[in-house]
């Protein structure tokens, strides 16, 4: 991750003792709802639950920071020479991030019943149910490229190339 700053770790930390009401030094699933875009998100539970490893309950400040930084904005003017570790705000990770949300079975595949789950989400009420489907049917048809009716993290990253995922991505949380 690119260098914080003294003041930023001060801000995130701030943002997180706000978020841990109970002071125990760990933030649960339900302690994120007090972050109002996650509340209002339509898909901010997928979100919130992508934060966590299966069977992972809580996150410390550590992983917190870890977490955010897949919204920062991607810093374009660092090389990352030396480096043996990906930027988790780099494209690829920042799609890796949106591409768990919408596999939920974590098995490497969005299939047509999770991208429907999270088109309902999205779309609620905007649409008909027979218009979900549609979209969800071209969406695969699009995206698959070895036609086994899903879509695979590859497949979900070329259908995304054109895409500016850094912007639809990047949050900023200090000022």
């Amino acid at each position: 991750m690119r260098h914080v700053s003294a003041a930023h770790l001060r801000r995130l930390y701030e943002r997180f003792e706000f978020l841990d009401k109970d002071q125990r030094g760990q933030l649960r699933p339900q302690d994120f709802g007090a972050v109002p875009e996650l509340a209002v998100n339509p898909i901010g539970d997928r979100i919130i639950r992508a934060f966590f490893s299966p069977g992972q309950e809580t996150v410390d400040f550590a992983a917190f920071v870890r977490l955010l930084a897949h919204f920062r904005p991607a810093d374009t003017n660092r090389t990352r020479v030396g480096m043996q570790q990906e930027a988790a705000n780099s494209r690829n990770r920042k799609l890796k991030f949106a591409f768990q949300l919408y596999d939920q079975d974590r098995d490497g595949k969005i299939s047509r019943a999770e991208l429907l789950q999270v088109l309902r989400a999205m779309l609620e009420k905007q649409v008909t149910e027979e218009q979900l489907q549609s979209i969800a049917e071209r969406a695969i048809q699009e995206a698959d490229l070895d036609k086994d009716d899903a879509i695979s993290f590859e497949e979900f990253k070329k259908s995304l190339e054109k895409v500016d995922i850094d912007h639809k991505m990047s949050i900023r949380f200090l000022r």
